[in-house]
């Protein structure tokens, strides 16, 4: 059934063959060896079946590790510009089944269509941004120590990756790793997040037409244990490159060190937005509610503290819940919809049980907050966006991350105590200041202990500039930019006598 032959994604979703599907090891679709699968449901309605998907385990890890690394030898040697060519391809492919993938998109992950187009775009822009950098793995030369010596740099690929991406940005992520592995020269064996692997069956098959050779990129779908641990562990991956929690993240750089396989690791994050001073307060509250609360807050970015000067935080505040009142809950195909559910139940009572420890050290709830269960709500992990105010520095709610959609508002004396409890957590992904002040903004950016820094602008990233963390929040070379190519590939030197 295809999206132009639907008139919505209702429709499409009603009409769609339920089918299982298969891992994708050496370019042919094959069932797992376990014999067993496992059955996804759209996360906004909970008893529509989307498909039925492996559950695999380390035999079907092995078959793709080796699949990928028996293509390496062939795709390595293909000149740069070729992969490239392939990487433009797989831009347009994206673009042109933006639709189809939107639908899957938003039922497996429940963002609104709108996100969900927006990712895909995304998308997009990345593959086609890492399709340039194929032309431009450069090299040096280098001036000799003896007059008849010439010495060189030059870039080579470094084998297989682990590419492990999360629930929340299904198609994005996976093309985040996968777009410059192949362009620097590597393969892949990728596992997506096990509660949303239907848009990388999609992904698979536009890698294939757009003509990426079999075996260069394998699909294993399972849980962490059965395929996450022995990808990790395989002696034939030489880096993995893992988006997911601070905690996993730790672990699987403790297993890769013990082999010195490279990683690429993007964490969690507790990113803050320092209001100092401002002109239009409805323009700051606008850029921080984005950022809140795009993807239902599920994104390592998400701005969750608004980090406040006294005389400034119930003028800011007003703003922000004049602004959350627009918000607009609903499943993804419904009309005006801003914010989709959260994705299962599961994660729905982790926020809330945040909540309900945020108001027992003493926050107070200003705006939303509750589970939403009336109609079609009940259907789905569906709440209100959630507004804390008396929050302190040291409360669970203002340190640890909560990952959905609820933001709290810290109060401090001046800019030099906003720079120290922004700085006062485990983590530093992204970080946000709004202020008029020139030397603010730099100090700012100076001083505050974050991989990506944005002045009067919310934690939203570019398609072409590196993307990372410090602390808890990251380790080895960002991703996106042209910062990857510290991790996907290796320095080798030479030197010729002549």
């Amino acid at each position: 059934m295809t999206v132009a032959a639907t008139s919505s994604m209702v429709d499409w979703l009603r009409e769609s063959e339920k089918k299982e599907y298969g891992n994708f090891i050496n370019g042919e679709w094959v069932k797992s060896s376990s014999g067993k699968t496992f059955p996804i449901y759209n996360s906004a309605k909970n008893n529509q079946l989307l498909g039925m998907f492996q559950d695999s385990v380390e035999n079907d890890v092995n078959q793709a590790v080796e699949a990928a690394n028996e293509a390496f030898k062939s795709w390595s040697k293909l000149p740069g510009p070729d992969r490239g060519a392939i990487l433009f391809r797989l831009a347009d492919l994206l673009e042109k089944n933006v639709e189809e993938l939107a639908y899957m998109l938003s039922a497996e992950q429940g963002k609104t269509l709108a996100e969900s187009k927006g990712e895909v775009y995304r998308a997009a822009k990345e593959a086609r941004f890492c399709g340039g950098e194929a032309f431009r793995i450069e090299g040096s030369t280098l001036p000799g120590e003896r007059s008849n010596v010439w010495s060189s740099t030059i870039r080579k690929p470094i084998g297989v990756i682990a590419a492990i991406a999360p629930w929340n940005f299904p198609v994005v992520t996976p093309v985040r790793k996968i777009a410059p592995a192949l362009a620097y020269g590597c393969t892949v064996v990728y596992k997506p997040a096990s509660v949303t692997p239907w848009t990388s069956v999609k992904l698979m098959e536009l890698l294939a037409e757009a003509g990426v050779p079999n075996g260069v990129v394998n699909l294993v779908v399972g849980s962490g244990s059965k395929v996450g641990d022995p990808l990790v562990n395989h002696p034939l991956v030489k880096g993995i490159s893992f988006t997911g929690s601070s905690n996993l993240g730790l672990e699987i750089n403790q297993k890769a060190a013990g082999r010195l396989a490279k990683t690429q690791l993007e964490l969690g994050g507790k990113n803050p937005a320092v209001v100092l001073d401002y002109t239009d307060p409805a323009a700051v509250a606008k850029q921080i509610v984005s950022a809140a609360f795009a993807a239902s807050g599920q994104r390592c970015t998400s701005i969750s503290r608004v980090i406040v000067v006294k005389e400034k935080r119930e003028e800011i505040t007003e703003a922000l819940l004049q602004e959350m009142m627009k918000i607009k809950v609903g499943s993804a195909w419904e009309s005006g919809a801003t914010m989709g559910p959260l994705i299962n139940k599961r994660h729905l009572d982790s926020v809330q049980e945040y909540i309900k420890v945020g108001l027992e050290e003493g926050a107070r709830l200003r705006f939303g907050g509750e589970v939403l269960t009336e109609g079609e709500f009940s259907e789905g992990a569906f709440m209100k966006p959630a507004l804390l105010d008396l929050v302190t520095p040291e409360m669970r709610v203002a340190k640890e991350e909560i990952f959905g959609p609820v933001l709290c508002v810290i109060e401090v004396e001046n800019k030099t105590e906003a720079l120290e409890v922004a700085n006062n957590v485990e983590y530093g992904l992204a970080a946000s200041i709004f202020t008029d002040k020139v030397s603010s903004a730099y100090q700012f950016a100076e001083d505050v202990e974050a991989g990506m820094v944005h002045i009067n602008h919310g934690t939203a990233s570019a398609a072409h500039a590196p993307f990372g963390g410090v602390k808890q929040s990251g380790a080895g070379a960002f991703s996106i930019g042209s910062s990857n190519v510290e991790f996907f590939t290796d320095l080798k030197v030479i030197y010729f006598e002549y």
